[in-house]
């Protein structure tokens, strides 16, 4: 997966990853105010269709959209991304970055070891 989602297509992603499919009307529902026009929400789904992130089948006169990449493999990918490109690929940096900026306290930093360790014994 290489393509990156611009902020709109990956907006637009989260409603059809939440709903599983939709129209596009069902899209613009679920999208907050303002909210965008139908024909800019239907040319991103079918700039998302040539990206091979969105799929369609009839329904009535219209489609219905659903995704065909898994959000978790979307965030993977993403943040695999942001840790090569502004962590020198090191995810303590990114850690270690976050801890720092966020004020992240002990407790907090605890349960981020502790879910660390549960899926590093379930491996």
């Amino acid at each position: 997966m290489e393509k990156q989602l611009t902020n709109a297509e990956e907006q637009i992603m989260q409603v059809l990853w939440d709903l599983e499919n939709a129209t596009v009307q069902e899209i613009i529902d679920k999208l907050p105010e303002p909210k965008p026009a139908y024909n800019t929400v239907s040319t991103v789904i079918r700039i998302l269709e040539t990206k091979n992130f969105v799929s369609h089948k009839p329904k009535g006169r219209g489609y219905i959209y659903f995704p065909l990449i898994i959000k978790g493999d979307y965030s993977n990918h993403s943040l695999h991304k942001i840790v090569d490109e502004y962590f020198n690929g090191s995810f303590k940096n990114m850690v270690s970055f976050f801890v720092k900026k966020n004020d992240v306290n002990l407790n907090d930093l605890e349960t981020i070891l502790k879910a660390i360790n549960d899926l590093k014994s379930e491996k």
